[in-house]
């Protein structure tokens, strides 16, 4: 293995703090990754890993060498593809929220790996917190405010939100048509999985934005559970209009308070700031923005 390669199955090893995840990765025996980080290590005097039972970490040394490795890779990448005119290629690792990726990128991931043949896109879904360089995660769909991080973000849509209920529950409850006539009324709650609190519901109102929270008969973590619980009755909502439009239009869910919308929701695709964009991250970053953009004032004007 040369020197380039064996960089390259190093920052595998740092970024996925694990011998045995960084060989499945680079497709090459557990056995090769220990030679090649002993030979590192022995060819520049230092000790660059400390291991454990559990877990492998970087010393400051290993650190270092890490981010020398990087900014080494990722130049060459950049320089052989600006020079060759070749076309992206490698995997590409993407974390993202289910119900975005399902309505925003899968239908046109036909046209991206046809345009991109030799790139392979590992796909995971979830809502937590991401250590994108830990995990091995090249970028993260989100959805909402950002917390803060180290992370570069690009905003790909603002997505338009609206306050929804079945047809039933406002046949029990009434159909509100201001703030105040939402006394008595329930919510469906979702929590976000750090804090553990509820969402409370948001009404803009003129230049301000109105915050109320209402009795939740049930709460919930996740997209798809938080739809659920809409469409059985158990409350008013609020998401973002692609999640509902085929409700709509068959009249199963019913919009509410059209004068006092909830503010617009972002979507933002995040990837490490210590990296610099490799051609493979940014083609898909490109593709993405122009997809989100799309489909969004396609939905936005039906």
């Amino acid at each position: 293995m040369d020197r380039l390669d064996a960089m390259r199955l190093y920052t595998r090893v740092v970024e996925r703090r694990s011998f045995t995840l960084a060989a499945n990765d680079m497709e090459v025996p557990r056995s090769t990754v220990t030679k090649v980080i002993a030979d590192l290590e022995r060819r520049l005097g230092v000790r660059l890993l400390q291991r454990t039972t559990r877990v492998v970490r970087p010393t400051l040394d290993g650190e270092a060498y890490y981010r020398r490795c990087l900014s080494i890779l990722d130049d060459i990448e950049d320089a052989e593809g600006a020079f060759s005119g070749a076309a992206p290629r490698g995997m590409l690792r993407i974390e993202v929220q289910g119900t975005l990726a399902r309505h925003f990128l899968m239908p046109g991931f036909p046209d991206f790996l046809a345009r991109y043949p030799h790139l392979e896109i590992v796909m995971s879904e979830g809502d937590r917190w991401v250590d994108l360089v830990t995990e091995g995660v090249d970028c993260v769909l989100r959805y909402g405010q950002l917390p803060d991080s180290d992370l570069v973000a690009r905003q790909v849509a603002m997505l338009e939100r609206l306050t929804c209920a079945t047809p039933e529950y406002l046949a029990r409850y009434g159909t509100p048509t201001d703030l105040a006539s939402l006394a008595g009324h329930r919510m469906v709650g979702i929590r976000a999985i750090t804090a553990g609190n509820v969402t409370p519901l948001e009404f803009v109102d003129g230049d301000h934005v109105q915050v109320l929270s209402l009795p939740c008969p049930l709460s919930v973590t996740g997209t798809e559970s938080y739809l659920a619980g809409i469409r059985l009755g158990l409350g008013l909502a609020q998401v973002p209009r692609f999640h509902v439009e085929d409700d709509l239009r068959r009249g199963t869910l019913v919009e509410i308070l059209h004068g006092l919308p909830p503010p617009s929701a972002p979507v933002s695709l995040l990837y490490p700031r210590s990296r610099q964009l490799s051609p493979r991250v940014r083609a898909f970053l490109d593709w993405a923005a122009a997809e989100f953009a799309r489909r969004n004032a396609r939905t936005s004007t039906q």
